[in-house]
């Protein structure tokens, strides 16, 4: 199975972490800088690859079976996610939720692309 990289509520102590179904952890991880983040509504977080003025987004990659992906992760997803391949900084391509297209149809996008973290914009709007 290839690793997912999540960047949102289902990380470690995130509140859909139990999604999961105890998927091992395989580390802490940044995107390639070729990448804008957004959050959406201020319900949670939206990667998507950018032709310029990208940047390293973080999260952590976990092996998740592709059963628990199937039955239990993309079912709870939202309508404007759709899994898709990107780049870690490493060079490594591994799946992870993106922003369905066109992104800019969603009037509620914030760019928190300078923040880089889900965690830190959470922290910083509480």
């Amino acid at each position: 199975m290839p690793l997912i990289f999540l960047n949102g509520s289902a990380m470690r102590g995130g509140p859909l972490n139990h999604l999961l179904d105890g998927a091992p952890f395989a580390g802490e991880a940044k995107t390639a800088p070729r990448y804008r983040f957004y959050s959406v509504g201020n319900r949670f977080p939206g990667l998507d690859p950018a032709a310029d003025g990208g940047d390293s987004i973080s999260g952590e990659l976990f092996d998740v079976p592709m059963e628990v992906l199937r039955q239990r992760l993309l079912p709870a997803e939202p309508p404007e996610l759709e899994l898709g391949a990107i780049e870690l900084d490493d060079g490594r391509s591994v799946l992870s939720m993106v922003l369905r297209r066109p992104p800019t149809s969603y009037p509620e996008l914030i760019d928190i692309t300078a923040i880089g973290s889900w965690r830190k914009y959470r922290e910083g709007a509480e």
